[in-house]
């Protein structure tokens, strides 16, 4: 049982595929502190997962639709507030795939139109999906609106090839609007860098156990597991983080300020 921060709270959850997804996981966080929500993937993505499973667990609705299409977040949003009979407090995007990572292409050798359809798919989505929240004026003052990215963003990581630069450009679109959703709606917009996590989409990175064991030797704290991201996912959409805005905030167990860790030094010299 949770503590009902979310009471009250309505809200869209995107990309809950199986019990593996972060969004899945911060559905059941949310679903237990209070908070109602409407559940959304694409079409395929539905009938290849699960979500129907988890919208019986926490008494949602699940309505398909395609990030990318205007269209259909405009129709989707009108569900959602016809639904609740008023606007929306919160809105995760929990969106990603890269056809190049898929087909196996090295970063040196892109598909440029598989390049351009994960592009939109990961990054371009999220400028798509609010513009379309913030035409239609259907956020609450003090709402909150969270993406997931990966500190691929930042620092190289080789086989995580074009999704890096889709993580890169979901960051900036998130400060950018962002900036315009608080100076005329009062809505903060963030993005939750997190720790290397096993998923059905995240299986396709080439090496990820690896990454996942380097980053756990790196940080004091160990990885942040799908749960932990759900606990502060729960925490950006509530009153405790009306003024946090404009960030990327690393939920990586210290991932992200470390240099080297002496485990890693010590594996190194145990060679």
């Amino acid at each position: 049982m949770g503590n009902n921060i979310l009471k009250g709270k309505k809200g869209i959850i995107f990309g809950a595929l199986d019990s593996s997804s972060i969004a899945w996981k911060t559905a059941e966080r949310v679903y237990n502190e209070g908070g109602e929500f409407i559940l959304t993937n694409a079409p395929v993505s539905i009938r290849m997962g699960s979500i129907n499973d988890l919208a019986n667990q926490t008494n949602s609705e699940v309505v398909p639709a395609d990030a990318t299409n205007l269209e259909d977040l405009e129709n989707l949003i009108q569900a959602a507030t016809n639904k609740f009979g008023g606007k929306l407090d919160f809105v995760l995007h929990s969106i990603g795939m890269s056809v190049n990572v898929r087909k196996g292409k090295h970063y040196t050798d892109l598909n440029y139109e598989w390049l351009k359809k994960g592009w939109d798919v990961s990054a371009v989505s999220f400028h798509k999906l609010m513009q379309s929240l913030f035409k239609l004026d259907a956020m609450n003052q003090w709402g909150s609106i969270v993406a997931l990215t990966y500190i691929a963003a930042q620092r190289t990581f080789p086989n995580y090839n074009d999704m890096a630069d889709n993580k890169a450009y979901l960051e900036s679109i998130a400060r950018s609007f962002g900036y315009f959703f608080g100076k005329e709606k009062n809505v903060r917009v963030n993005t939750i860098s997190q720790s290397p996590t096993i998923t059905t989409a995240g299986k396709g990175v080439k090496g990820l156990e690896d990454f996942i064991k380097y980053a756990n030797l790196t940080s004091p704290l160990g990885n942040a597991t799908a749960e932990d991201c759900a606990d502060l996912t729960v925490t950006l959409f509530s009153d405790y983080t009306k003024r946090v805005t404009l960030q990327n905030i690393f939920n990586d167990g210290g991932f992200s300020s470390v240099g080297v860790s002496q485990e890693i030094i010590d594996k190194l010299n145990s060679k």
